[in-house]
Order: C-alpha cells, then structure tokens, then sequence
C-alpha cells in the first residue's frame, strides 16, 4: 500500500529476530516443491511454475476464484508479495494461507503488523522475510515491509537497512559461482520500474540496485503499477491487488546455463 492510509503503530516488535535462518520445520515445504518440480523436469531442464499475489488487504474473495482458473491449474508454488492484512489482525494471515493447497512463500507489507512474522513463522508457509530457500538452482530472496511512505506505517525500512539486509543474502548466493537463478520476493518494487503514481516514481532505490543483477523480482506495493517489464536480465512483476482479482503467472525454465522467464498478468 502506498497512497490509502494513514496509520501509526508502536513498533516494539524487532524483525532481527528473523534474520537470514532457514527454519528448519519447513524443510517438509522445500522438499514438496523439489519433487514437484523434479516431474517436469526434461533433458536437464527445470521448469517451476508459480502464481505470485500480493496485496489482499484483508480481503480474500478472490482467492477462490483465482485458483480455479486454468491459467492456475498446475501451478508448483504461490509468491505472496505482502499486505495480507491490512493493519491487523495477525490471525487473518493464517486464514489467508490455509486457503492454499499448494506450498507458498510469503512475506509481510508495509501494512501488516511486525507481530505477523510470528504467524508465519507457525504456519505451513515459508516466511522468507529476510532469509532464502533454494529449490534446485533456484534461490528464492525475500525482504518484507517497504521503504519509507508518508504515512508512517507499520512495517517501513530506511533503504540503507533495505540494502544491507539484502546485499548479504544476494552475495551469498553469489558467492557460490554457479549459474543459478535468483528471485527476490520483495514488498516494494525497485526504483523506476512499477512503480509509478501520478507525481512519479517511489518505488525502493536500494532494490533498484538489484536490476540486471538478479533475475526476477516479484513484488506489489504500488496498485496503480501492476504490470510487467525487463530491465537488463531482471524481469520484474506487480501483479496488483488480489483482492481485486489480480494476479501473475511466471514459469522459469532452467538448464545447461540459460534461463528463461515467462510472466502473465491474470485476472477474475
């Protein structure tokens, strides 16, 4: 959310509790999403297919319909982009995932209390706030919340925390020299992209400094900007607002060192 609301909240809770663990509990999601994927495997290429969201603002009457459309039928994983609530209460985010079948990552929005960390953390999602999970040669990235907004909302970061807390995750992937594709899960989009409301652009500078560098960025935010465009090799996603009915397909295939990305808008 960036233009709706104004809302402030005492911010005791600490999101460094969460910090870049991969949470051994969900190795049974992990280990799900491999097998499917192994199935679609051919002649060393890996293809995942995903159904990224974001934005539900509470409001989840969409949900049903979107996953019965045929665009949705055989997806392998959700992405949710963040603002499953909208300022609460945490426990509406374990309604919103237990609508789910298929194993899903999730982060938290700028609009979702700093407490729904905890919800996630106890659900059969995979919290990616500010870790990573490897599925194959796919890293998946996630960093929550949004940069600043005028409105002092829940779950907000300075871009210098936003570059740190992601600058150790993508090196880390990096240092591994290896082809591999990485996908970062963020809440804000990257500075310039979809990001645009009618005085210009505000999306996070620190995650523009990703493009051309990772190779897909699926995020929300800003609901005027829902589309899709390439920057360099990044191809980045807003699918806009679930509780409007919108979403994304994205199908990577991967194999022998070449990387393809595919994105659809969907909507109900």
């Amino acid at each position: 959310m960036y233009l709706f609301y104004y809302y402030q909240y005492p911010l005791a809770f600490s999101y460094h509790a969460y910090t870049n663990n991969i949470r051994p509990y969900k190795r049974n999601l992990i280990s799900y999403i491999k097998h499917d994927v192994s199935k679609t495997s051919q002649k060393g290429c890996e293809t995942i297919k995903i159904l990224a969201i974001s934005d539900a603002h509470g409001d989840f009457s969409k949900i049903g319909p979107i996953l019965k459309l045929k665009q949705t039928s055989n997806i392998d994983l959700i992405l949710m982009a963040g603002d499953i609530t909208n300022f609460g209460p945490d426990e509406d985010a374990e309604t919103f995932l237990n609508m789910f079948e298929k194993p899903i990552m999730a982060i938290p929005g700028n609009c979702d209390l700093r407490t729904i960390l905890r919800v996630l953390d106890n659900s059969k999602a995979s919290n990616l706030h500010n870790t990573s999970e490897r599925i194959g040669n796919i890293t998946f990235i996630g960093l929550g919340g949004s940069n600043p907004t005028p409105f002092d909302t829940p779950f907000e970061f300075q871009e210098n925390e936003i570059e740190n807390d992601l600058e150790k995750l993508v090196k880390k992937e990096e240092y591994r020299k290896v082809d591999s594709v990485i996908v970062l899960l963020t809440h804000a989009p990257p500075y310039g992209t979809v990001d645009e409301i009618p005085v210009g652009h505000v999306g996070s500078t620190a995650i523009g400094k990703y493009l051309d560098r990772v190779n897909l960025i699926v995020c929300g935010h800003i609901h005027e900007a829902r589309g899709i465009m390439k920057v360099g090799k990044t191809v980045v996603v807003n699918p806009g607002m679930v509780s409007e009915g919108n979403g994304a397909i994205i199908t990577i295939k991967e194999g022998s060192g070449n990387v393809q990305i595919d994105a659809e808008l969907i909507k109900v």
